[in-house]
């Protein structure tokens, strides 16, 4: 089973890289797993056109990094998306690749009218073994600090006929590692890589 891990944060070693690492470790610990890692932060990304391309044919006509990442998440049984949280939504980095993501829906809806399928729901037999999951943590301890990234992270994942299967977020995580000094977190990043997996 192929777990792809998007690592969103433009920091280096930053807490939601050090949840998507405690996260890995867990879901490491069930047999027949293997891991590709992707950090945003190094890729060369560039925002979506608008230009309607991949509207006609499933592709992007951008040529950049994001040609690595489709094949990636095409072959992905569970994707996890690590994201801190700036100015309640996510990073500009990792927000161009889910808009970029677009091409990937677009193409799975041609491909479904092409079959014939009326609805978007039939044809999806993957639906229930692709699965989907958001680590997130937020330097502030607003109410509704999630929730935007929540919802894009739904939809990233649903565009990719990917299954919400949750989230961990934590509030007043700002310092780089602070995480590491939370009574519970990578403990609970480990446990919910263990039961993504299954």
């Amino acid at each position: 089973m192929l777990l792809v891990a998007i690592y969103g944060s433009p920091r280096k070693n930053g807490n939601t890289d050090l949840m998507a690492d405690a996260f890995i470790e867990g879901a490491s610990s069930a047999a027949d797993n293997r891991t590709e890692r992707i950090y945003v932060r190094d890729l060369d990304i560039s925002g979506c056109l608008g230009c309607g391309h991949c509207d006609r044919s499933g592709r992007c006509v951008q040529k950049d990094d994001m040609e690595k990442v489709y094949a990636l998440l095409d072959s992905a049984d569970r994707v996890v998306m690590a994201s801190p949280i700036y100015f309640y939504g996510l990073p500009g980095q990792l927000k161009l690749l889910v808009d970029r993501s677009q091409a990937s829906y677009m193409r799975q809806e041609l491909k479904r009218k092409e079959s014939g399928f009326a609805t978007p729901s039939e044809g999806q037999s993957s639906l229930s073994r692709r699965k989907g999951f958001l680590l997130s943590a937020g330097a502030t301890r607003g109410k509704r600090l999630f929730e935007c990234a929540i919802l894009t992270a739904r939809y990233f994942f649903d565009a990719l006929n990917i299954a919400w299967e949750g989230e961990l977020c934590f509030r007043e995580i700002e310092q780089k590692g602070a995480i590491a000094h939370h009574p519970t977190a990578l403990d609970e990043c480990r446990k919910a890589g263990r039961d993504f997996m299954r």
